[in-house]
């Protein structure tokens, strides 16, 4: 009989596709040949070009891996043209691929063990209920931002005002008070479609036949204990929940370009000197804040890495090479070239992460790249920026203690002064207490990750049962 698929149903952002098609492969390890992986691919519009020329490039790389790994593509469907954000936009683009994504799986020729879905996809439920297949979903962020999308449909209730106008916290059972200024961007306007997509998914995760999320126990023990409890869904059955993090995407040995230029700078850098600043495949600043940074790293004394992009070309959503010289102050370059080097291209993150002269990593606190960070023991400071930044970036501090705190004006486009950068920088490489500590606790978040993943490690065993409750529950037939 043919072995039993896992259909995957990934997003294509950046730190969603990959992060899936990764946890796909981990769970084909664990069953050891008794599952393959079947994944739905969404055709994107015309607007994504660049980023649909990028996902057609992972698909020929993983088609060419030999793993037990099929790609199906689903049929065009009209995007959605009255969306007032990304997030109303993917839920009702993704919504609108229903029926495909039930003739695709009706159709295949072989049992169906799950739909694995991304947490955007949740509409979809309604086909694995339709089919009768188990639907999972993989949460690509953090336990503490699943805690609060599952407490988000009672808060609703609870809350009548808007949580600025709230006094405290928000109470998020696992996280401490939860500063409403904390709280993801997509949940500071209620009225806002962006707010009732949210409130929606929340909802249907309690539906699920269980949870992948991208995080370890040891990580965020509070948050899952408050999760499995039943504390952030008073009322409603808690989803089952399988932390399997962190799930990162190494390339070979095989599949590494030429070493960039970037990392060759570091190689002449003393050993843990150099405070990295790269603000994740959509961070971009324009001149007035380049300008504050390029102050107050020079004001700073330490040697950096700073990978500046530019503003998107119109009609595109990725950021461009940067022109320096139309970003930078006069004569910055010059001043700081003993000790800083500015790369206005991408930059290979996880390789300057791995590198010994990195000592403290400034952060736009997407989750990919705080797991990436973690790995290799290396402190943060957070500037968050948009989506669930602003949560990761508070549980950072408050609950890991693995960054020190720095102040970001949320309300003039997450604005940092060059003199809040400089004191963060001071600390984090090695002025304070708090900087002391945060390195310390990144060095034991980097053996717990680890761990984690290895050989009975907590993430290693939780991936154990989930392929063990998949081979279980293949479904026959869904041609009915």
């Amino acid at each position: 009989m043919a072995t039993p698929t896992v259909v995957l149903v990934p997003t294509w952002g950046a730190g969603h596709l990959m992060s899936l098609l990764e946890a796909g492969k981990r769970l084909l390890a664990r069953a050891g040949g008794a599952l393959s992986l079947t994944v739905l691919v969404m055709r994107l519009p015309s607007d994504f070009e660049q980023l649909a020329a990028e996902v057609a490039g992972l698909i020929r790389r993983e088609e060419a891996s030999g793993l037990d790994v099929r790609f199906v593509h689903l049929p065009a469907v009209e995007p959605p043209t009255d969306t007032v954000g990304i997030e109303e936009f993917v839920s009702r683009f993704v919504q609108a691929h229903a029926p495909h994504v039930r003739d695709a799986v009706a159709a295949l020729d072989r049992p169906v063990a799950a739909l694995v879905l991304d947490f955007f996809c949740t509409t979809l439920l309604d086909v694995s209920r339709d089919l009768a297949v188990p639907g999972y979903v993989y949460f690509t962020s953090d336990a503490a931002m699943l805690a609060l999308m599952l407490r988000l449909p009672a808060l609703h209730e609870e809350v009548t005002v808007e949580f600025e106008e709230m006094e405290g916290g928000v109470d998020v059972p696992g996280l401490p008070p939860v500063p409403p200024t904390s709280l993801p961007t997509p949940v500071m306007d209620k009225k806002n479609p962006n707010y009732t997509w949210f409130v929606y998914h929340g909802r249907r995760f309690a539906e699920t036949d269980g949870i992948m999320v991208n995080t370890a126990a040891e990580l965020e023990p509070s948050a899952l204990a408050a999760i499995a409890d039943g504390r952030c869904t008073r009322g409603v059955r808690a989803p089952v929940i399988y932390p399997i993090g962190p799930v990162i995407s190494f390339p070979s040995p095989s599949e590494k370009k030429q070493t960039s230029e970037c990392v060759r700078w570091l190689d002449a850098q003393p050993p843990a000197s150099v405070v990295l600043l790269c603000f994740g495949s959509g961070g971009f600043f324009p001149a007035p804040q380049a300008h504050e940074v390029a102050h107050g790293l020079e004001r700073s004394g330490h040697r950096f890495l700073w990978v500046l992009r530019g503003p998107p070309a119109p009609g595109s959503l990725q950021p461009t090479d940067a022109n320096l010289s139309e970003l930078l102050p006069d004569g910055f370059l010059e001043r700081t070239k003993d000790r800083g080097l500015v790369w206005p291209t991408w930059a290979p993150q996880k390789e300057m992460l791995a590198h010994a002269a990195v000592g403290g990593f400034v952060t736009h606190c997407g989750w990919n790249s705080v797991l990436e960070s973690l790995w290799h023991g290396v402190p943060m400071a957070p500037w968050p920026l948009y989506a669930e930044q602003h949560l990761n970036a508070f549980m950072l501090v408050e609950a890991m203690g693995v960054a020190v705190a720095m102040e970001v004006d949320r309300k003039r486009g997450n604005f940092v002064e060059a003199a809040e950068l400089e004191r963060a920088v001071k600390e984090l490489m090695g002025g304070g207490e708090e900087g002391r500590k945060a390195r310390e606790k990144a060095v034991e978040m980097k053996a717990a990750c680890r761990n984690a993943v290895e050989e009975g490690g907590s993430s290693y065993s939780a991936l154990q049962r989930l392929s063990e409750e998949l081979c279980k529950g293949a479904v026959l037939d869904t041609s009915n």
